[in-house]
């Protein structure tokens, strides 16, 4: 049941959405507090839940002081090609060291799912596209378990009616794959058969789970409108993310003029498309770290390779009306400057 009160349909199709309160937060309570003690290095778990095993990847440092950070992969991917290369890249190690990282995989989603059968208090989230989705949902159902989110692709609305007949007809002349790999990547990344393109369209067409693949993205966009304005929306700070050639794009602009100004960053990413956690890890890390500490955690942390060695700098204008601050907006540049370290206003970046 929704925040709203709304029912979630019953369709199998629809696992991953329905009753996302009540399942997330059993889940919180069984992931976080039994894995405690071993997520020093990365395991892989499986936990049972009332709707299924899923499939999670634990690492860090294990601190219940500090919000585990929980990430939430798209339509098509799993964890691992999801969120793999960000998080093992070299400089977002020192935010892996610092929190305990949790990955997971939507039910049926990990390589190797059989078909679909007929600790800690609060989260710091990480979702794309379909998780992204999900974990808004989730924040507005229990907003005292969340202290931040990244929402990488969001679209919070539901589909209006020629976004409802335009997919008709794709899957009525489209493959499953080709469908998915539409929503992950811009169409200048369509045209250009892109070596990252290859091999997803590779992985998905191959994939033994393409059933469940497929089930998932029949429920994504069945989605329901997530009904957020400035007078209902999220009570964490939130940092929004997308690319300026993303398919997503205009839909991550709608849902930041809805959110409020005062706790929303909005980092459009240059030269980026529709999977910059992939293509462009380093600008995303120092974007997240900035998001983080904005939050009070690692506030002693030191300037990544990336602005040390100033390959990007960001130049700010904003204006003033009496007390309330409008949006800042953050500009490539040839100015040195430093993206301000904490959420507290609506920020347009481009970097």
């Amino acid at each position: 049941q929704g925040h709203n009160g709304s029912k979630w349909d019953s369709n199998p199709g629809l696992l991953v959405h329905r009753r996302v309160s009540t399942w997330a937060r059993g889940l919180s309570e069984r992931i976080f507090i039994t894995f405690l003690s071993s997520c020093a290095v990365m395991q892989e778990h499986t936990v049972e839940t009332a709707h299924g095993v899923l499939h999670v990847t634990v690492h860090g440092t294990g601190n219940a002081r500090r919000p585990a950070i929980l990430t939430f992969h798209d339509v098509g991917l799993e964890s691992k090609s999801c969120f793999s290369t960000l998080f093992k890249f070299e400089e977002m190690q020192e935010i892996v060291k610092n929190f305990t990282v949790v990955h997971i995989d939507a039910l049926g989603q990990e390589d190797g799912a059989a078909a679909y059968p007929a600790g800690f208090r609060t989260i710091i989230g990480v979702g794309v596209g379909a998780g992204a989705y999900i974990l808004a949902k989730f924040a507005m159902c229990n907003p005292e378990a969340v202290e931040g989110l990244v929402l990488i692709n969001i679209d919070a609305e539901a589909r209006g009616w020629m976004d409802w007949a335009a997919h008709k007809l794709t899957t009525l002349t489209s493959s499953i794959t080709e469908q998915i790999l539409t929503h992950l990547f811009s169409q200048e990344e369509m045209s250009a058969g892109t070596e990252l393109l290859q091999s997803h369209r590779e992985r998905i067409s191959k994939a033994s789970h393409l059933p469940n693949m497929e089930l998932f993205w029949k429920s994504y966009n069945n989605r329901r409108d997530l009904n957020i304005d400035r007078s209902n929306t999220f009570k964490c700070p939130v940092m929004l993310v997308v690319g300026d050639q993303a398919p997503h794009e205009d839909a991550a602009v709608e849902c930041n003029s809805k959110l409020d100004p005062t706790t929303t960053s909005f980092l459009k990413m240059a030269d980026a498309g529709g999977m910059p956690q992939l293509t462009q890890p380093s600008k995303l890390t120092e974007a997240f770290k900035y998001f983080i500490q904005g939050m009070g955690y690692m506030a002693s942390s030191c300037m990544t390779r990336l602005s040390r060695s100033r390959t990007t700098s960001l130049s700010s204008s904003y204006s003033m009306e009496g007390s309330r601050s409008r949006s800042r907006t953050l500009s490539q540049s040839s100015q040195g400057g430093q993206m301000p370290p904490s959420p507290s206003h609506t920020m347009e970046v481009s970097c």
